[in-house]
């Protein structure tokens, strides 16, 4: 069994603003998921004068910095993730006991961070590219250029992967940025990023932890933020939305779902299949953004998906994440165990019937946010199970018997996130997923493993606007500029 820290190994983390380490004179304290008497550490808790100032850093580090050639800024950032990975190993150790997900987890978010930083750079040619509408009248070339300040809210689940889904693209293009990462799991997020941020031009990059309602309002309403990027809940988002209005702020706003896998009649049902549904519904306890939410199967093949699935739920231990034999970590926390946990009640006592997997932690952990998976099977449509996203352990599956009631009820939610569906007939995937309101669909696949990142990731409806890698994920960090030169 992997060594469990003592609460004595507490980390410590500062703000890092314009340069250099900033103290504060309040802390938060970081808890353990598994057990929420251990202290994991203390992050510096920013006042408002302090998050003003990280604001007022990256407003005078910006024009040095959009003046520099995006291929010198592509350099910089390549080397600024230079030796990361050598404190790989403590940062994920960190980061699973903040988080709660197991080691295997966090030590891949720390990974994608890296990967996603050297594809961002990767697309340098398309920082300065322009296009030339011929004359008469007027040669005019249309071009971009950065916005400023940025403001990037990071969640706490996949922090530093979600991070560089925006970050790496908006230093690319010229902005400066400053980081907010969870209150609720900053320390890992926050040594990264100070890392980086050290290896920049002071002010280009800074990280200002703190609370909510103390910093929000400096960091997304000053008038010298040019955008906030968000990723978090439907109603943080309306706040963040409402708060940027205020300054007309432009928003980017990636904020869940309730995503469906539409599994067809014809699909491949193999061993390997069985476990991607699996993963695709279960990683990182199910609070995964794009994490499978409602699983409709085709009547002919419901028994074989709800018997498949749960012969793999059967084996999940429940545990601390740095334990080896931990394949499934608690809740981030007891607030949302409690919610997964009504929403399978609730459908329990409305009739579904409800299987539940696994084995729970040993005695040292019964204090901690833990919920055993389950399979909630053929609940109600209107079932709060169904509706709701659950962000937790737990999966309706509901069965179907045409193609056009399987997308009906698909495209019957508010969020519009991610979708898949299951059948080696290309033909037939590509006309279902052309119907279903997603903004991205996979075929025999459902999950971040999955994801091409070359494309564009983001939501339709309620689950936010804007996009996140890609050209156009660069593009969410530029303004459009137009010079016309008489013609002749």
């Amino acid at each position: 069994m992997t060594q469990v820290i003592e609460p004595t190994a507490h980390v410590h983390t500062d703000l890092y603003v314009d340069g250099a380490p900033v103290p504060a004179e309040r802390t938060l304290r970081v808890a353990d998921p598994a057990d929420p008497s251990a202290t994991v550490g203390y992050a510096a808790a920013a006042t408002r004068s302090q998050a003003l100032d990280a604001v007022a850093a990256a407003d005078r580090a910006f024009p040095a910095w959009a003046a520099r050639s995006a291929g010198e800024r592509a350099d910089l950032l390549r080397a600024a993730i230079t030796g990361l990975a050598e404190h790989r190993g403590a940062d994920a150790e960190i980061l699973t006991r903040e988080n709660g997900k197991i080691l295997q987890e966090s030590t891949i978010d720390l990974i994608v961070f890296d990967h996603r930083v050297e594809l961002a750079c990767g697309g340098v040619d398309q920082v300065g590219a322009t296009s030339t509408l011929a004359g008469p009248p007027y040669d005019t070339q249309v071009g971009y250029v950065p916005l400023g300040v940025v403001t990037i809210i990071v969640p706490f689940n996949w922090p530093l992967a979600i991070l560089a889904a925006s970050l790496p693209q908006a230093l690319l293009a010229g902005n400066t940025v400053v980081v907010k990462p969870p209150p609720s799991a900053p320390l890992a997020t926050t040594r990264v990023v100070q890392r980086v941020a050290a290896a920049l031009p002071p002010g280009v990059l800074n990280v200002v932890t703190g609370e909510d309602a103390e910093i929000g309002t400096a960091l997304v309403s000053d008038e010298r933020v040019a955008k906030v990027c968000f990723t978090g809940s439907p109603a943080g988002g309306r706040r963040i939305m409402a708060m940027a209005a205020e300054t007309l702020t432009r928003v980017a706003l990636e904020l869940g779902g309730n995503d469906p896998a539409l599994v067809l009649d014809d699909a491949v049902l193999d061993d390997a299949a069985l476990d991607r549904l699996v993963a695709g519904t279960f990683d990182s306890t199910g609070q995964i953004c794009m994490a499978i939410k409602r699983l409709y199967v085709h009547r002919s093949r419901y028994a074989e998906v709800v018997e498949g699935m749960s012969a793999r739920l059967a084996g999940q231990v429940l545990g601390h994440g740095l334990d080896a034999a931990t394949t499934m970590g608690p809740l981030h926390t007891a607030r949302q165990r409690d919610f997964v946990a009504d929403l399978v009640a609730q459908a329990r006592a409305a009739g579904a019937e409800v299987r539940e997997f696994g084995s729970g932690p040993d005695d040292r952990f019964t204090g901690g946010h833990f919920l055993r998976p389950s399979l909630v099977l053929d609940p109600a449509r209107d079932a709060r199970v169904v509706t709701e996203e659950q962000f937790g352990p737990t999966l309706p599956i509901l069965p179907f018997d045409t193609d056009d009631e399987a997308v009906a009820a698909a495209n019957d939610t508010w969020a519009g996130l991610c979708s898949s569906v299951w059948t080696p007939d290309r033909d037939r995937a590509a006309r279902v997923a052309a119907r279903l309101r997603s903004g991205y669909t996979f075929v025999d696949a459902h999950g971040a493993p999955w994801l091409d990142e070359r494309a564009p990731f983001g939501g339709l409806k309620g689950s936010g606007m804007g996009r996140e890698m890609g050209v156009e994920g660069l593009r969410e960090f530029m303004d459009t500029h137009s010079v016309a030169f008489p013609s002749g």
